[in-house]
C-alpha cells in the first residue's frame, strides 16, 4: 500500500463563511467520500472528517479500504462495524502494530474512526474534536452509529428466494458470483 494524499480543489469552492457547498462534479476515490458527497455532491467541513475515519481504520488494520472480508460486510467500514458489535476489534488490528499498540488504545483508535465514519454528517466530530479524542486518553468518547456504506446490498427477497432479474422469467441472471 503506497498511500498517495490528493488535493481535489474542493477547499476552492467553499466560500470565506460557508460550512456546506454542493458541487455539479464528483472527484475523489469512492471508498473515501463520505456519503452525503458520493450520493449528492454535497460537502462540508464533516466530508474530510470521514476520510480521516476510512484512513484510521486502514491504518489501524493494514487493509484497504476497498475489499471483501469475508463477512457480509461491503468494506473495511463495514468490517470494522461487524467486529465492534461483536465486541471483537482486536481481530481487526494489523499484526505488525501488536507491540506498538496497547489495546486500550487500539480500541480508542477504532472507536475514533468509527464516530468519524457515521452515516450522518451531523453525528461526526469535527477535526479537532477527533484531535482531542486521539491526543487526550482522558476524553470520554460516545459509542459510534452506524457508519455509512456498511453493508452489502442484500441479493435475497423477505422470504428467502433469490432475487428475479428478469421480467418475464423468460432469462435468468443471477447476481452472485460463482
Amino acid at each position: 500500500m503506497n498511500p498517495k494524499i490528493s488535493d481535489f480543489g474542493l477547499a476552492r469552492m467553499f466560500g470565506g463563511d460557508k460550512l456546506q457547498a454542493n458541487t455539479n462534479r464528483i472527484v475523489g476515490t469512492y471508498g473515501y467520500m463520505s456519503p452525503e458527497y458520493a450520493m449528492e455532491g454535497l460537502f462540508s467541513i464533516k466530508s474530510d472528517v470521514f476520510s480521516f475515519g476510512v484512513l484510521l481504520l486502514e491504518i489501524v488494520s493494514g487493509k484497504k479500504s476497498t475489499g471483501f472480508y469475508h463477512s457480509s460486510s461491503l468494506n473495511l467500514i463495514g468490517h470494522a462495524w461487524e467486529l465492534w458489535k461483536g465486541d471483537r476489534v482486536v481481530e481487526l488490528m494489523d499484526p505488525k502494530l501488536e507491540d506498538q499498540v496497547s489495546y486500550p488504545m487500539l480500541y480508542r483508535y477504532i472507536n475514533v474512526a468509527l464516530l468519524c465514519v457515521q452515516e450522518m454528517a451531523a453525528d461526526r466530530p469535527t477535526m479537532s474534536e477527533v484531535v482531542s479524542m486521539l491526543s487526550n486518553e482522558l476524553t470520554v468518547l460516545n459509542s459510534p452509529k452506524k457508519p455509512a456504506f456498511s453493508t452489502a446490498r442484500s441479493t435475497t427477497n423477505s422470504s428467502n428466494q433469490p432475487e428475479k432479474f428478469s421480467v418475464n422469467d423468460v432469462t435468468v441472471s443471477l447476481m452472485d458470483p460463482r
